[in-house]
């Protein structure tokens, strides 16, 4: 793989994310089922099929136009704290990007440090409360070691999956602090939390395509 991340390349990843979650959907509200309304992959699918019409109407262009259409679509048409979340979520990689013509490891780390600092801000959820932050945080601080120790591109992307899917899979033994999950207290352990595993799906989409 190059160095660098092209915009076609990041085009190709947004697309990668809408197909994947519209292919987990059962998946995900399966696991909302669980503990939640069960309805999170189904809105989710709804969602990520207007993003991808939207997508296909502006394919190639610079970074930040191309994930804020995703963001406006899915602030707009996804209800709840979820397309607050993940509107924040894409909204803050897109303002990241503003200007770059290609994108390094450095770049994606202060693109996902805004995400982050974006979904802590509004959602109020910290580590360990059984949400997204379980996933996103640990992937955050793994691009944070890699940009410093000036790892490759291809190293940096597949750390970042691993530390998303291990954050995702470490919600299964917390007890949800947050939301509407969290009125059964204990009966939420043993349960993987939806919202960590759509968002390690979407990085995982999103790495698989950009490398």
């Amino acid at each position: 793989m190059s160095a660098q991340i092209t915009p076609p390349q990041m085009y190709k990843a947004m697309v990668a994310v809408c197909d994947t979650i519209e292919e987990q959907k059962e998946y995900l509200s399966e696991l909302d089922g669980a503990i939640g309304d069960g309805d999170h992959g189904v809105n989710m699918a709804k969602c990520f099929r207007l993003v991808k019409t939207k997508l296909e109407e502006t394919p190639d262009k610079e970074f930040e136009t191309i994930i804020k259409n995703v963001a406006m679509v899915v602030l707009n048409s996804v209800g709840g704290a979820m397309g607050a979340l993940y509107g924040t979520f894409f909204m803050r990689l897109a303002q990241a990007t503003t200007g770059k013509t290609e994108l390094g490891v450095k770049d994606l780390m202060e693109m996902f440090q805004e995400a982050e600092k974006g979904i802590l801000e509004i959602g109020q959820a910290a580590l360990g409360d059984k949400t997204l932050v379980d996933t996103l945080s640990p992937a955050v601080r793994s691009l944070e070691k890699d940009a410093q120790a000036e790892e490759s591109l291809e190293s940096a992307l597949t750390n970042l999956e691993k530390a998303a899917k291990r954050g995702m899979e470490s919600t299964k033994d917390m007890v949800a602090k947050i939301g509407r999950a969290s009125r059964l207290g204990e009966r939420t352990r043993g349960h993987q939390d939806a919202g960590a595993t759509s968002c390690y799906l979407m990085i995982e989409a999103m790495v698989s395509a950009l490398r």
